[in-house]
């Protein structure tokens, strides 16, 4: 890394959020500009929240090693954030458009999906019984070789979206992955989704399917930070009443 790498790590006050940025920059590569835009964006407390309930082991790996990517929960991030393609966050945005938008910054998407990501295209086509469906976009991720199916919706999580890409990705199990990919995986990127909603709409499906919201803006830090916080908070809290009663 540069001395320019350095000055923007040295910034960072926490030791376990700095050595991530630090671990991250080397594992990705990343430029100057790549790392002062992941430390904005709050990329450390973003795939802490995505994890679910975020504990000090998750917190310990994640400075020890970075964002080790093993299963397909480990590519995951909640929100994604979409602030490069400078969208007004105040205007309904067609799903036509937030695709071509994203197609247009395709660097920039990929390095917020993260490592491994290859972009393969959009609106890839499905036949099932001689009707014609469209995949929104479709990646690869070279490290847990797997196609990443992504379909595009300006609204909440609704049960259809789920119904639609589990389809999607039914159809490229077997007839579009070769012997040796791992089951394809779908996300499904939101505006809007609850935890209550999502267990019940992703629920018991065998398919890998995450859904993730998306932002058109840089999100607040400190409110993610709080978040965090508050998570492992009440992690410590739990692990405390678990001592007591032993």
């Amino acid at each position: 890394m540069s001395w320019s790498h350095y000055c923007e790590l040295l910034s960072i006050s926490d030791s376990d959020k700095r050595s991530f940025y630090e671990k991250e920059a080397v594992n990705a590569n990343w430029s100057v500009r790549e790392l002062k835009r992941q430390i904005e964006s709050s990329l450390f407390e973003r795939l802490l929240l995505s994890r679910g309930d975020a504990n000090k082991e998750q917190v310990l790996a994640l400075a020890l090693k970075g964002n080790e990517i093993a299963e397909p929960a480990d590519i995951i991030r909640d929100p994604y954030v979409f602030e490069f393609l400078g969208l007004p966050e105040d205007k309904p945005v067609m799903e036509s458009d937030l695709e071509r938008a994203l197609v247009r910054q395709i660097e920039e998407f990929l390095l917020e999906l993260g490592r491994g990501f290859m972009f393969v295209g959009t609106q890839q086509r499905v036949t099932i019984n001689n009707t014609h469906y469209y995949v929104d976009m479709v990646f690869y991720n070279k490290i847990l070789r797997a196609y990443v199916l992504i379909e595009l919706k300006t609204t909440k999580l609704t049960p259809e979206a789920a119904g639609q890409i589990n389809m999607y990705l039914n159809y490229y199990a077997a007839e579009v992955n070769d012997p040796d990919d791992n089951p394809p995986i779908g996300i499904i990127l939101c505006t809007e989704k609850d935890r209550i909603t999502a267990e019940y709409t992703l629920g018991g499906l065998s398919n890998n399917i995450f859904a993730s919201r998306y932002v058109l803006y840089m999100p607040n830090k400190e409110q993610l930070i709080a978040q965090v916080e508050a998570v492992l908070k009440r992690w410590h809290g739990e692990d405390k009443e678990q001592l007591d009663e032993e």
